[in-house]
């Protein structure tokens, strides 16, 4: 969306950091990312203020909390969504230009003024700027906003609770531009709800499987939804013949009362491991995220999510400390109640609540920690996998038809068989990275060959899959580990009152601090 004539160049912190001739290309520098980026995306604008670069932040992070972007030294802010703001700041940029404020003025600010865009006028992303080779997979997104209110969860104060959406032109169109590029394989649809609005997925699917079939089927798909998609078995069949295979879902916790308080209600409308079971029948791999600390838990809550995912056979289960995100629902009550701690310094994986929870903090964080080291112990996971695996689409509540083979077209150009060619180097390297770290180096070894077999002979198909999900394991045991050092360090230094009865809910704010100041 910015102008066609502005030399631009994109380094994505993930992959790599700024270089010097990142810097002297620079005349500007636009910057994006989320609240767990702080520490890296301060930095950096610190870094273009010595260097006297003028920064423009915009994102999901900027649009929660643009006093911090402020007071970090940005000296402008485009917030919300850019199809709306974008505008009025490039008709700026003409007019007077681009230049670093003085420390004393505010940071100039457009935004949209609670105006949500039609996405359906949104251009096709510049692809060609990312080392595609960087990636397991790539991102489109096809819609935004939800239509739930859960307390805890951002999307609906960012994005609306009316989904909105692409068109299946547009679709088609991002694939086509990956196509060209030469990326083959995975793609993540990011919407935070793929099926918030169902009747427009409902249209978009036969279409993106007329694409896949007259291509070859080059790409599969995951993404996120809410568990009621178990109740609409024809769009999970759908999904499948479109090459789907997995989706993320958001479990939060196998407690009911949990559930109700932050007012997650569509998991409580059918059992979820009934749920899971379906769409795993059905063919699409199940991942989930699972949260410990919510208000008047009990304690046991992390053994409660372990037992679940070894039950409902969820090779990855994302496990989090819970922690309110500004604006929410979970944010506003807490403030009210005068149990927010101060400030923004810590929302990630290695962090503790930044609330006063009804449990002591201490017992939260060991739970968590005693979480990951059982569902990531390398049997545990190997086995878990196995079993999801030995499931997975051989029972599907629907007919199918029978199963494309996926084929190259020999009328692809060079540059097209050049790009397969790497794409099945690079499936190749995986596969014997794996099983030799798996199969040979690793204690378990034996039980990836003995899980290795059982599958192969009873869902061949998904083989390639399940190696790629094995492969897993190679970031969540080291993940676990670290984890675990770093949630022990918070334990080591947690403050007396915040590891047992001071940190009941009903502890108002005066009570706290007191709390916190007493010998």
């Amino acid at each position: 969306m910015l102008p066609v004539d502005w030399d631009l160049r994109l380094v994505d912190c993930a992959v790599r950091a700024p270089e010097e001739a990142d810097w002297a290309f620079a005349q500007v520098v636009f910057i994006s990312g989320m609240i767990v980026q702080k520490p890296s995306i301060m930095a950096l604008i610190a870094e273009a203020g010595r260097r006297g670069i003028p920064v423009v932040a915009g994102g999901p992070y900027a649009t929660s909390v643009p006093q911090d972007f402020e007071q970090g030294g940005a000296d402008i802010l485009v917030l919300d969504e850019a199809e709306v703001t974008l505008t009025p700041f490039l008709a700026h940029v003409k007019a007077h230009g681009l230049q670093r404020r003085d420390s004393c003025n505010p940071a100039l600010r457009f935004e949209a003024k609670g105006e949500k865009p039609d996405i359906t006028v949104t251009p096709v992303p510049r692809f060609d700027l990312l080392d595609l080779q960087a990636y397991d997979a790539m991102a489109i997104q096809y819609s935004r906003g939800c239509p739930f209110l859960c307390e805890f969860c951002d999307i609906i104060t960012l994005y609306g609770r009316r989904p909105r959406t692409k068109s299946s032109a547009q679709i088609l169109a991002e694939l086509d531009a990956l196509l060209v590029l030469g990326w083959r394989g995975g793609i993540f649809l990011v919407d935070d709800n793929f099926i918030g609005n169902k009747p427009n997925v409902k249209k978009l699917l036969p279409e993106l499987e007329a694409w896949q079939t007259a291509r070859g089927s080059p790409f599969w798909f995951d993404t996120e939804a809410s568990i009621d998609l178990a109740g609409d078995m024809d769009l999970v069949a759908a999904m499948v013949r479109c090459n789907f295979s997995s989706v993320f879902i958001g479990i939060e916790t196998p407690d009911e009362d949990s559930l109700k308080m932050t007012r997650k209600h569509q998991n409580n409308r059918m059992p979820m491991q009934d749920s899971i079971d379906l769409i795993t029948r059905a063919g699409l791999r199940v991942n989930c995220g699972m949260i410990l600390g919510f208000d008047d838990e009990k304690p046991g809550a992390g053994e409660r999510i372990v037992n679940f995912v070894e039950r409902a056979d969820i090779p990855t289960a994302l496990v989090s400390i819970l922690q309110a995100l500004p604006n929410t629902g979970l944010w506003t009550r807490l403030s009210s109640e005068g149990r927010l701690t101060e400030g923004l310094t810590g929302i990630g994986q290695t962090d503790l609540t930044n609330f006063i929870p009804t449990r002591p903090a201490e017992e939260i964080a060991r739970e968590y920690i005693d979480a990951y080291r059982k569902l990531y112990a390398p049997t545990a996971y190997l086995d878990r996998t196995a079993r999801q695996f030995l499931r997975l689409g051989l029972n599907p509540p629907f007919d199918l038809p029978s199963p494309v083979k996926v084929t190259i077209p020999l009328s692809r150009n060079a540059a097209q068989r050049r790009a397969d060619r790497a794409y099945v180097w690079r499936v190749a390297r995986a596969f014997t990275i794996v099983t030799w770290r798996q199969g040979v180096v690793r204690p378990s070894r034996l039980r990836f060959w003995i899980n290795l077999w059982r599958v192969g002979w009873a869902n061949p198909s998904r083989l390639t899959t399940y190696v790629a999900i094995c492969a897993q394991a190679e970031h969540f045991i080291p993940l676990t580990n670290m984890l675990t050092r770093a949630i022990e360090a918070r334990i080591a230094t947690m403050p007396d009152d915040r590891r047992g009865l001071a940190s009941r809910h009903d502890v108002g704010a005066t009570a706290w601090k007191k709390a916190r100041t007493a010998p």
